[in-house]
């Protein structure tokens, strides 16, 4: 019994990891252009990562009920309040968009917030847990994927770096 359960473990685990590889090739390494998607925001607005071109973006993937998320949500309003060179997107893999709202108001979020997909998620390499967030820069490519909540010192010195390129700075 317990050899039928390790082959069972082990091709599981080799399946996961498969698809986790293929998931990654599909643009969320480093180096590779972000998938782009097309989201009706909270406020009803189209969302799109193609209308921050030229801009760094932080795209956020996270949930209301996510403990991490609720603990660097904050430190994400006051970074959009205070850098013109940065976009925050968030797409929360809630259910609905209610809780969503509600939380958004409570924690008043200053960036665009959608609720995104199982379907987008694969596109982003699989999200296995939450959060994870992409640092993408002005051009368009993946720059980092940090998973778990983010050290917003390293990711302060990365948004820092990535906003010198000349081409974010002509815009």
């Amino acid at each position: 019994m317990i050899p039928l359960v390790l082959v069972a473990v082990c091709a599981g685990a080799y399946l996961v990891a498969r698809h986790h590889q293929r998931a990654m090739s599909s643009g969320s390494r480093p180096g590779q252009f972000a998938p782009e998607f097309s989201l009706k925001d909270l406020s009803g607005r189209t969302l799109t990562l193609g209308k921050f071109r030229g801009k760094v973006v932080l795209l956020n993937f996270w949930a209301t009920w996510c403990e991490p998320c609720r603990q660097e949500i904050p430190a994400f309003v006051q970074l959009q309040s205070h850098r013109r060179d940065l976009q925050i997107a968030g797409i929360s893999l809630d259910d609905s968009a209610e809780p969503v709202r509600i939380f958004s108001s409570e924690f008043k979020i200053n960036y665009p917030v959608a609720v995104g997909d199982a379907a987008l998620a694969t596109r982003y390499g699989g999200i296995l847990g939450l959060p994870v967030s992409f640092v993408i820069g002005c051009d368009g490519r993946v720059s980092s994927r940090h998973i778990g909540e983010v050290n917003i010192g390293e990711l302060t010195r990365e948004l820092d770096s990535l906003s010198m390129n000349p081409a974010c700075t002509s815009k």
